[in-house]
């Protein structure tokens, strides 16, 4: 939306790629000035111009440029049936704390292509998840307070192949080359007060119920709920910023729903060794913030 009408906003164009940033490291400030104009946009019918419907623009990553990505493990449902499909027994320390690995800023994508070679198309798969952006700066937040550090909820699709992923973890190291080409976000940030009438209250933090479904060429495949979360993101953020300081810009995803992948699927005999390939469109969407749509694009190596 082009805000440079607004008297608050009269030296700035537009809200650019550039400045996404600037605005979540203003968030508090930022926050009431977009509510002020969008109330002013919504008052009296005659700004009508500054809107831009949807199917006619071309949407990026709500946050191009993360300052840092972390992915969790947070859903009791994901983590039993991968376990149990390879064999293993639950780990006991799931309870004890909410685990996180660091994935690739840099290769964050939003709606629209994704570019994937030879070795990904090996057992591709997506990964249906919701993720948080940090608006505060913070570090030692206690569970109790980390909501108040939330910008905003947005879509998630952790791409991941396979193949490469199962070979490299033989090593214990944690998803290296089989998660870090590709993570989607999108298609919009949605902000607390706009999830409000859905929020489930609890001890641990905020949770949302909020509806997650995954479609493969419109073909269903996945359904799950945000407010199934064992470990909310308020744990999360706890968790990490013990000894580290979260910055605005920091994007945390929540980790996969329960159903929300075909290594889960297949395993568990739901869908028949079905991956994804070159030309498929997923549609990962979440109740409130969207749908986030791509399209596989194979890339040969010249």
């Amino acid at each position: 939306m082009f805000i440079h009408e607004h008297p608050h906003f009269a030296s700035q164009a537009s809200i650019s790629v550039e400045s996404v940033l600037h605005i979540l490291q203003n968030w508090e400030i930022a926050e009431q000035l977009i509510s002020a104009v969008t109330a002013w946009v919504r008052s009296d019918g005659t700004h009508d111009h500054l809107y831009r419907r949807l199917d006619v623009i071309e949407l990026l990553a709500p946050v191009p440029r993360p300052t840092s990505m972390r992915d969790g493990y947070a859903f009791r449902q994901h983590v039993e049936a991968a376990r149990r499909n390879r064999g293993v027994e639950m780990i006991p320390e799931f309870d004890q704390f909410p685990v996180f690995y660091f994935t690739n800023h840099q290769a964050v994508t939003g709606p629209g292509t994704v570019e994937v070679y030879d070795q990904h198309l090996d057992k591709l798969d997506f990964e249906l998840e919701a993720a948080i952006v940090i608006g505060r700066e913070g570090r030692n937040i206690k569970a109790a307070d980390a909501d108040d550090f939330i910008a905003g909820y947005t879509v998630m699709n952790d791409w991941s192949a396979r193949a490469v992923q199962m070979e490299e973890m033989k090593m214990s190291l944690g998803p290296a080359k089989g998660k870090d080409f590709a993570t989607s976000i999108g298609p919009y940030l949605a902000t607390r007060d706009e999830l409000e009438n859905r929020r489930v209250d609890g001890p641990n933090g905020e949770r949302y119920d909020l509806t997650m479904v995954t479609r493969v060429n419109g073909t269903e495949v996945s359904r799950g709920n945000l407010k199934d979360m064992t470990w909310t993101f308020a744990q999360i953020i706890e968790r990490a910023s013990y000894g580290v300081t979260l910055y605005p810009g920091d994007v945390i995803g929540s980790g996969t729903v329960g159903t929300g992948c075909f290594l889960e699927l297949n395993g568990s005999k739901v869908t028949d060794n079905w991956w994804l390939k070159d030309g498929d469109t997923v549609e990962c969407e979440i109740d409130l913030l969207g749908t986030l749509t791509n399209r596989i694009h194979h890339t040969k190596l010249s």
